[in-house]
């Protein structure tokens, strides 16, 4: 399986949660102890890449801090990287920041620049390799920017699911995968916040075992075998790397 990651992430571009210093790092020493992880360095996204989800306006604000710029377009590019991958076959985590899910056309909050989701998805369909996409958001917060650029496009699905505990989230999870159509692949915004341990208290290092395996399993059934994730948030650093290399096990 692959691993999308860039050793610029571990700098530090900004002052929120997501940009902290020692996020990233326990993310990477766990998921290196782990043979069957290949680790490929994306490039940054191209400025079409980001027009096809963002307006002008919105990309030249973002433009006006030189390191937020450079960390989110590199993330972006990581996105793309994972997705193209995943389009041939090849299993991929973007292990990426800042997030994306919270950034819409022409605004963005909650620790995100770019929407890195849409930036991918929408550069395979202008390249004519999908015309439709399964959305997983699980992470804490809606994923407003998601549902804003993505949610009115024919062939793109959404599902933020609202369990209140563990087992009423992933039954949700797996009733909505059990009951939806083909799509041509099949991608999550990973966060990792609603962890026992994070700003959730809701999920176990199991339970996100479980959700990558169902994605694992829905993929071959309904998507060709096409997935990929990219990480939105997670705020617990030291379990992070714990939680992320259960999902990728599942996943892979």
């Amino acid at each position: 399986m692959n691993i999308i990651f860039h050793k610029a992430f571990y700098g530090v571009y900004d002052t929120d949660p997501a940009a902290a210093p020692g996020r990233m790092e326990p993310i990477i020493r766990k998921l290196e102890k782990h043979p069957h992880y290949k680790f490929i360095a994306p490039k940054p996204a191209d400025i079409e890449d980001l027009q096809r989800a963002h307006s002008p306006e919105h990309i030249e604000s973002i433009r006006q801090s030189a390191a937020i710029y450079e960390m989110a377009i590199l993330a972006a590019g990581g996105a793309i990287k994972a997705a193209e991958l995943a389009f041939l076959g090849e299993p991929s985590f973007g292990c990426i920041r800042p997030p994306g899910h919270h950034a819409s056309a022409d605004s963005c909050w909650g620790f995100c620049f770019f929407n890195n989701m849409a930036v991918s998805l929408l550069k395979l369909h202008a390249d004519g390799k999908i015309t439709s996409a399964f959305v997983l958001d699980f992470d804490l917060h809606r994923g407003d920017g998601n549902i804003n650029i993505l949610g009115g496009k024919e062939g793109f699905k959404i599902l933020n699911p609202a369990g209140r505990n563990e087992r009423d989230y992933l039954l949700e999870i797996a009733s909505v995968l059990d009951e939806a159509e083909e799509y041509d692949i099949i991608t999550a915004s990973a966060g990792f916040d609603e962890y026992v341990k994070d700003w959730g208290g809701k999920l176990s290092t199991q339970a996100y075992r479980e959700i990558g395996a169902m994605m694992k399993v829905f993929s071959k059934k309904r998507c060709g075998g096409k997935r990929y994730a990219i990480l939105e948030g997670g705020y617990h650093y030291q379990d992070l790397g714990i939680n992320i290399h259960a999902f990728c096990d599942g996943f892979r």
